[in-house]
């Protein structure tokens, strides 16, 4: 969430950038956070100033005692017994505007950095880099939802029998080519530098309020609602939460974890042929790359990260592009995100397989994620994550893309991972 200080001191520029995202109301947001603020610091002030009197005269009225002037001793004890009530109220007073300003903080969404654009959707995106010939299919080229049956290689209908639309059952060479693509990803990941984590899959509130999932995406997950835990939506939820309430130090930094989960999501409301096969599900996998840097370094971090995904595209030899998404079509926790977007000839369009975002200080602030500098001040660390990469609409793009009348063609760097090169 936004920094109070930071809502205060540069209220303008926090107005102008949440105005990019579309949000016609921000004067009025701000300001609110800002009179609970004030109404917070106002109480806060009377309670430290009455505690300050009290404990002056709880001293007074020993001195009294010791003088013997134990009538005017008492005096002052009634009016402490006095003052106690009120303290107890001036604190009632003050966890309550204190959970006011931290519920209205966790509705702003973040401020997009300079560079993002105004925008109030994908229409308004910039392609910033496109790699890549676009193949050229027979005219009687399938896409992947047909694909899959001929193949016999993922089943949406044995899914649909055992858990419901959107979790399809891999079998075969599509199931190897699942195992192929995580080991190669995670791999390559730990040839750049990303430790391997294996995060529980589940996770609790206070996890999805650190990363911002909660309450922006409640509707989204999957909720366990008699243990009050949620079904991830990324591997970012519990990498990230793994260094919830830290103070690092700096020669800590810079922290690259990668994990390879199941991911989780509800996706409420969606139809249509935009989401068929592969291209929506509410459990698929993917591996996720997260960073957390200091400030001054968490933009060529993003940067890198961006760089990296894109090499992995290419080693998969798919089309690809990569745009800068606008304000109106960010992420609520997002300060700027590349979204990197795989051609699937078959059905020409671009689908989606990864977003790589910088969160600046937005997530680091609800998880009081900090470092100590060489000089021993305390400030709050940026966080980024990445897909690298999510699976579905890679599997979609490589069945599309590669197939040919003898079968489907297994990019040349998974084979040493599937052991075939060809799904026929």
């Amino acid at each position: 969430m936004l920094q109070v200080s930071l809502i205060r001191e540069q209220r303008e520029a926090v107005i102008a950038g949440l105005a990019k995202r579309g949000l016609k109301d921000a004067a009025a947001i701000i300001d609110k956070a800002v009179e609970l603020d004030h109404l917070r610091k106002q109480t806060q002030q009377k309670a430290d100033d009455l505690k300050a009197r009290s404990n002056a005269e709880a001293k007074r009225i020993g001195e009294l005692m010791k003088s013997g002037n134990a009538e005017e001793a008492a005096k002052l004890r009634t009016a402490i017994a006095g003052d106690k009530e009120i303290l107890k109220k001036l604190e009632e007073e003050l966890a309550v505007y204190e959970e006011q300003l931290k519920q209205h903080l966790y509705k702003i969404p973040n401020v997009p950095a300079a560079r993002v654009p105004a925008g109030g959707g994908p229409d308004d995106n910039l392609n910033v880099h496109q790699h890549g010939a676009i193949p050229k299919l027979p005219g009687d080229a399938l896409p992947h939802w047909e694909l899959i049956k001929k193949y016999d290689i993922i089943d949406f209908e044995l899914g649909n029998k055992i858990s419901g639309a959107g979790f399809p059952v891999y079998k075969g060479k599509g199931a190897k080519l699942q195992r192929a693509l995580i080991s190669f990803f995670l791999d390559e990941a730990e040839k750049a530098g990303y430790r391997e984590m294996m995060p529980p899959i589940v996770v609790n509130e206070a996890s999805g309020y650190g990363t911002g999932q909660l309450p922006d995406k409640e509707g989204q997950m999957y909720h366990i609602t008699l243990d009050n835990l949620y079904l991830i939506p990324t591997a970012e939820v519990p990498i990230t939460n793994l260094y919830r309430d830290m103070i690092l130090n700096e020669n800590d930094l810079p922290v690259l974890n990668v994990g390879y989960t199941p991911c989780f999501r509800r996706e409420a409301g969606s139809w249509g042929a935009h989401v068929r096969g592969l291209n929506r599900l509410h459990q698929f996998d993917k591996v996720e790359i997260v960073q957390i840097r200091k400030p001054e370094e968490s933009y060529q971090a993003l940067d890198e990260m961006c760089a990296y995904v894109q090499s992995l595209l290419e080693k998969l030899e798919l089309p690809y592009r990569k745009l800068l998404l606008c304000g109106g079509d960010m992420g609520f926790n997002s300060a700027m995100t590349f979204d990197m977007e795989v051609f699937a000839a078959a059905q020409q369009r671009w689908l989606e397989v990864s977003s790589v975002s910088n969160f600046e200080t937005y997530q680091a602030n609800r998880l009081k994620l900090r470092y100590k500098n060489k000089e021993g001040k305390i400030q709050l660390l940026h966080t980024l994550n990445g897909s690298a990469l999510a699976l579905p609409r890679i599997v979609a793009g490589i069945l599309e893309n590669n197939q040919t009348s003898e079968g489907i063609k297994v990019p040349p760097v998974l084979v040493s991972y599937t052991g075939f090169d060809l799904i026929n």
